[in-house]
């Protein structure tokens, strides 16, 4: 089963948005904000310690991800600030020192100019400080609400996002996997797939200054998650529309965090105030089995193919679908994971593959050593440096 823009309902999406989560689902929660479950973390430490109750208290949260409002709030996930403090000086300077060495950033929703984005946080604060970094990273509340949506082994990811006073807020959206596809792309997996996406990754944000919707705290639409077809709904105007009239902003203070279900709609808000440099740690967290069994050598397949490809298009003794086939067991057809430092998004959400590089310039017939050139050029940019 496939599902096409025209499946899109918005009488069937409000029907699902509808609805109210009640405390007897969500015990361990402290208050219901809006439907968003908030927890006090100091209170439920004693929970984290004992393996029987961390259990219990990461199914609750794994349920409301999927089956219910889709979104969490950890209070006081850092109790102790001090080093929120500490690593906020180093991502600030680290942002500085990229922006004089003329290093160029793209963001995937927000308007050019509006923030800064430092990619691959947790690398850079590693190599920055590596104390500041690991008493960052020592958060059981953090490494519970990963495993209770990912399971153990899972990868952890992050980006800075440093927002100024008059940034405007972001278009509604769902995020990575399917989040970054096009709609037409959407539409070539099938409806399991759209089912699967979510599962994969769990998008979070770390608070590194009190926010509030004067200056911009995210804007989530309870339950949206639960709708099938919302990755080819949420660029349409109505869907939109519905958003905006519905969506709900949490407050949070600094050291608190949020965590939710990436097709869940969401928007970072407008920063309205006067003075407050809205600054989050994003947290992109993806599933231990988003790998392949075997490591292949894709690049140097591409490499030893191409000529064999080039003949066989110039004598049309491939059709267009055995051409396709090909270059699907030969290339690495996804983007990610990449360098966005050097292999930033151009006009989309996503870099160029390496399967796209290879139907380029087999359309454009260039030769064997620019293709080796090429295909060099693009591994380059996709490496993750020290």
């Amino acid at each position: 089963m496939y599902i096409e823009e025209s499946d899109c309902e918005l009488d069937d999406f409000t029907a699902l948005i509808d609805d109210t989560l009640t405390q007897s689902a969500v015990p361990n929660a402290a208050e219901i904000i809006s439907n968003v479950p908030v927890y006090d973390m100091p209170s439920l430490q004693s929970k984290l310690g004992n393996p029987t109750d961390r259990k219990r208290l990461m199914a609750e949260w794994s349920d409301v991800l999927m089956n219910r409002s889709g979104v969490v709030v950890l209070r006081k996930t850092y109790a102790d600030t001090t080093v929120i403090d500490d690593a906020s000086l180093i991502y600030l300077n680290l942002i500085n020192e990229e922006k004089t060495a003329n290093t160029e950033k793209s963001d995937h929703f927000a308007a050019a100019g509006s923030n800064d984005r430092l990619w691959n946080s947790p690398q850079k604060l590693a190599g920055a400080n590596p104390q500041v970094f690991t008493q960052y990273v020592a958060n059981p509340a953090i490494h519970a609400i990963c495993e209770s949506w990912l399971g153990p082994n899972y990868q952890m990811t992050a980006q800075i996002n440093l927002v100024y006073p008059g940034g405007q807020a972001q278009q509604p959206h769902r995020d990575y996997h399917l989040g970054f596809q096009s709609n037409a792309s959407c539409e070539q997996y099938p409806s399991h797939v759209h089912a699967l996406s979510p599962a994969l990754t769990l998008q979070g944000a770390v608070a590194h200054c009190d926010m509030s919707a004067d200056n911009g705290v995210t804007q989530f639409l309870p339950f949206s998650q639960r709708y099938l077809p919302g990755y080819l709904a949420y660029r349409q105007d109505a869907f939109k529309q519905c958003f905006n009239e519905n969506y709900v902003q949490v407050p949070l203070q600094k050291g608190d965090s949020v965590f939710f279900n990436p097709a869940l709609f969401h928007a970072a808000g407008e920063n309205k105030s006067a003075d407050v440099n809205r600054l989050a740690n994003l947290l992109q967290v993806s599933s231990a089995f988003g790998r392949a069994m075997e490591s292949l050598d894709r690049q140097a397949m591409c490499r030893w193919v191409f000529p064999a490809l080039k003949q066989a298009v110039k004598t049309q003794q491939l059709s267009q679908m055995e051409l396709e086939a090909v270059i699907a067991a030969t290339a690495e057809g996804y983007a990610f994971p990449t360098n966005l430092d050097t292999d930033p998004p151009v006009g989309g959400l996503a870099s160029e593959s390496q399967q796209q590089l290879l139907k380029r310039c087999l359309v454009d017939g260039v030769s064997e050593v620019d293709f080796v050139h090429a295909l060099d050029a693009l591994s380059n940019k996709k490496r993750a440096l020290c």
